[in-house]
């Protein structure tokens, strides 16, 4: 897993989009969906990001529900050069584990493993309580 630890901060977005959705499979499937809409929209490319949702959106409503609480998807552009995705959860006290630490014969805990692979950059926000952040950017320029 990759943190910042000292940030740079990013130019002024030139397009946003948030949205709160349930923490069901359903509102994953729609975070994905909207990612490919907006970014259609937009004129970006949808993939890797549709997938790096999928699988941030997912781990959310299974490992990141509160009952009554909703996940927030965030999608920035900075420039056309960068695109920030950001996927908030209620479970701040839990955080994802170490990349790679799933058994061989486990049928999970490999969503992280596709996310560092896709992203150019990728990481967990902790705060403010009780919220953490999942995070992943793309370059776009490539």
């Amino acid at each position: 897993m990759t943190q910042e630890i000292s940030r740079t901060e990013h130019s002024v977005p030139t397009r946003q989009f948030t949205v709160l959705l349930s923490p069901t499979r359903r509102g994953a499937r729609l975070a994905r969906l909207l990612t490919v809409a907006h970014l259609g929209d937009w004129g970006l490319p949808t993939e890797p990001a549709a997938n790096i949702v999928a699988e941030l959106a997912a781990n959310a409503a299974v490992h990141g529900r509160v009952s009554g609480r909703d996940f927030r998807l965030g999608l920035t552009v900075h420039r056309d050069t960068l695109l920030r995705i950001e996927v908030t959860d209620t479970r701040g006290e839990r955080l994802p584990l170490a990349l790679g630490a799933a058994a061989d014969d486990a049928e999970s805990g490999r969503g992280l493993l596709i996310v560092g692979a896709l992203a150019d950059r990728w990481g967990v926000d902790v705060g403010p309580a009780p919220r953490k952040t999942v995070w992943a950017e793309l370059d776009l320029g490539r």
